[in-house]
């Protein structure tokens, strides 16, 4: 099986590197009798999925460059949330390509709980997207207990006035727009109310 060793580290100036893992993930690709396609390695956030390396690595998987995805632990591999995460390793899937976690032993696709490993994280993904949910409705509530209007804000009364004293004198739609900066549409809106 040909392997692609993925490495990521936030920042280079707390003098991290990849080294670390790379020796380790070598090392585990030769116990597993993997032979090494190539070795994506990235120096930026794991929290976006705009990484040099980590994009190339898709790109390379769905023309079945290698086999197998072996990353130091799943925070490395990504650290977008559960649901990009999720959608991430599904996407190695449907490629055809499978994934191991040199440290989290739970995290191996190319097993016979390949199938269970999947399920469990996407039942994770949809815990955590009914939780946000759930954040979001508290925080909206909480902001309108502070008094504050949700939704579009209404009509501007005073704009609406000057449309319609316009339009009183017989000047057409676009010409009242073109005057006070509107569009023609929030102008017969504003004739309607």
């Amino acid at each position: 099986m040909k392997a692609a060793i993925y490495a990521r580290v936030s920042t280079r100036d707390k003098g991290q590197d990849n080294e670390n893992q790379l020796r380790e993930l070598r090392a585990f690709a030769e116990r597993l009798g993997y032979s090494i396609y190539k070795e994506y390695l990235d120096t930026e956030s794991g929290g976006k999925a705009e990484r040099p390396q980590f994009k190339q690595l898709f790109t390379d998987a769905h023309q079945r460059r290698f086999d197998v995805v072996l990353f130091w632990a799943l925070d490395r591999f990504s650290r977008e949330g559960v649901i990009e995460t999720l959608n991430h390793l599904q996407r190695l899937s449907h490629s055809g390509v499978q994934f191991k976690s040199y440290t989290e032993q739970y995290l191996d696709s190319t097993g016979m709980f390949k199938d269970a490993i999947i399920s469990i994280l996407a039942t994770i993904a949809k815990q955590e997207r009914v939780r946000l949910g759930e954040r979001t409705k508290a925080g909206l509530s909480k902001a309108v207990a502070k008094g504050k209007v949700l939704g579009r804000p209404g009509v501007d009364t005073y704009k609406q006035a000057q449309v319609q004293r316009l339009k009183a004198t017989g000047i057409s739609n676009r010409a009242i727009a073109t005057a006070l900066g509107l569009s023609p549409s929030t102008v017969s809106k504003y004739l309607i109310q």
